[in-house]
């Protein structure tokens, strides 16, 4: 046996044992995942969410593979709202910004264009995906600034700053 041949040995036996003090990961809580689809279910928004309409005694009938099934597809229509959410937020915001210091023919032509962008959409899209798995529930907080800068009046602001008293 050559060097690469002994080398190769040794990685598929280390690949074959489990370390020592290596716990297994645990399985998903089944029972919280179907508390959470109980809660989906009572804001009557499961067809929406999960793409199945389903009652409260439904729910307590799934099986386990049908249970993670469902929080995977309710975990993809969150995400998938949370990064349409911030995106929009961000557009908004950014194009209010830019207008402070250009003028913007029509402001929701250009945020409506900028929303259709492929590169836009898909680099933001990955920044929130980031920012999601990243900061978690503080993007509630980053949200809530979001919506209040969407709905400040920049103009005013601004006009005020470069009025001076003479």
């Amino acid at each position: 046996m050559d060097v690469e041949d002994v080398a190769l040995t040794e990685v598929m036996s280390l690949l074959e044992t489990e370390p020592e003090g290596c716990i297994a990961a645990p399985g998903p809580d089944i029972p919280a995942l179907c508390e959470q689809l109980s809660v989906l279910v009572s804001t009557g928004r499961a067809k929406e969410a999960i793409g199945v309409q389903l009652t409260h005694d439904q729910v307590k009938r799934l099986s386990d593979k049908d249970v993670k099934k469902y929080a995977k597809c309710y975990e993809t229509y969150v995400g998938s709202k949370t990064t349409e959410t911030l995106m929009d937020s961000f557009i908004f915001v950014a194009t209010k910004a830019v207008g402070l210091f250009l003028n913007i023919k029509d402001i929701e032509a250009y945020q409506k264009e900028l929303r259709s962008d492929y590169i836009i959409n898909k680099e933001l899209s990955t920044l929130a995906g980031k920012l999601a798995l990243t900061c978690g529930k503080a993007l509630s907080a980053a949200s809530a600034g979001l919506i209040t800068a969407k709905h400040s009046d920049y103009g005013t602001n601004v006009e005020e700053l470069h009025t001076s008293p003479e």
